[in-house]
């Protein structure tokens, strides 16, 4: 466990900048004399969090909260929001996506293989690029690159790559979805969950969304964020699946033996788990409504749900900060143009066959 002093500065630091972003937005809507924003706060933070990180710099002091804000609270907070949801609209979610999440991460896969060999990149960069584009960014990087026997500037390359095109998707997503691609909520929410990589990226994306296009209107659920989430997460979970895989066909083509062995369990990432039990939380709570059950009101239920939507908001809000903060562009430069290509071409495969296979569905999707 880590020590609450060394990592307070380090989220101090993170809530700070996300204090900014969101005051900037309010003086930026009232500058430009707008009702609303063009620019949302959690992109505002990150930007400032990407400002402090390449100008100032940030303290190793600081780096133990900046890492708790980025992964530990970023979990904490998707975790919460599944109290935005019910069980059942989780699932319907999970199921209308499995069939568009499976094809992006075969097409990624498949042809950033396919791009780094006519390119005469390494096969295993080629893998590691390909998951990390088709499931979890750099997450599925590092669990995949010891199975493959990776090197360790391969990893880096390859995360390196995954970090440049995911902040920009994170950032450029929203709007394409909805001003250039005519997407429904809906729509969009699975077109960034499915082709944006990380999973900070994909709550970053899905949060802006909302404060761009949905606000405060209250009558939308599931909101763009809560569609793309759902996603990302199924996604996620074909992580278990696709890296002992991969591992098994490269291994059996290199005719090499592992001495690692790959446990799929230890693969899962586990707040998936969080997020299904707040929904089943969500949806138990609602039932004993419904069934004007005497341990709660209507009132103090919705009050409840109110405040661990507004804490999952903050926690978000925090670790995207933290994103920013964690993004170095002096060790971006320094990636050469071949694999930049190949991260090119993954994200802009898995992008388009996102779209293509959301308009395709576009009728069984209408039903979320």
């Amino acid at each position: 466990m880590q020590n609450p002093v060394m990592i307070l500065p380090g989220v101090a630091l993170a809530v700070l900048i996300t204090l900014v972003g969101f005051q900037s937005t309010k003086w930026i809507a009232l500058v430009l004399d707008l009702e609303k924003s063009p620019i949302s706060a959690i992109m505002m933070a990150i930007l400032l969090g990407v400002l402090v990180k390449n100008t100032i710099g940030v303290h190793r002091d600081l780096q133990p909260g900046v890492s708790f804000g980025l992964k530990k609270l970023l979990r904490l907070g998707i975790i919460l929001m599944g109290i935005r949801l019910s069980i059942f609209e989780v699932l319907k979610i999970g199921a209308l996506s499995t069939v568009i999440i499976i094809v992006c991460i075969a097409s990624g896969i498949f042809l950033v293989l396919f791009v780094t060999k006519k390119l005469a990149l390494p096969e295993r960069l080629g893998i590691l690029i390909g998951v990390g584009t088709g499931i979890c960014g750099a997450s599925a990087i590092v669990a995949t690159g010891p199975a493959i026997k990776a090197k360790e500037e391969e990893i880096a390359y390859a995360v390196g790559i995954i970090t440049i095109f995911g902040i920009a998707a994170m950032f450029f997503y929203p709007y394409l979805s909805h001003l250039v691609l005519s997407l429904s909520h809906v729509e969009s929410g699975i077109f960034m969950g499915t082709s944006i990589h990380e999973t900070a990226q994909v709550a970053g994306a899905g949060i802006m969304y909302d404060h761009l296009w949905i606000g405060a209107d209250s009558t939308i659920n599931p909101t763009g964020a809560d569609v793309a989430i759902v996603t990302k997460l199924v996604r996620n979970a074909f992580l278990a699946v696709v890296i002992p895989l991969m591992a098994y066909i490269y291994i059996r083509r290199k005719k090499e033996e592992s001495k690692k062995t790959i446990s799929v369990f230890s693969l899962f990432p586990a707040f998936i788990l969080g997020f299904i039990a707040l929904a089943v939380f969500r949806s138990v709570g609602d039932f004993a409504i419904v069934n004007k059950n005497l341990l709660w009101n209507s009132e103090g239920w919705s009050f409840f749900c109110s405040l661990i939507k507004q804490w999952a908001g903050y926690f978000l809000a925090v670790a995207m900060a933290g994103v920013g903060l964690g993004t170095d562009i002096k060790k971006l430069k320094q990636l050469g143009v071949k694999p930049f290509l190949a991260g090119l071409c993954a994200a802009l495969s898995v992008g388009i066959m996102s779209f293509v296979l959301i308009k395709i569905f576009a009728s069984f999707l209408a039903a979320i």
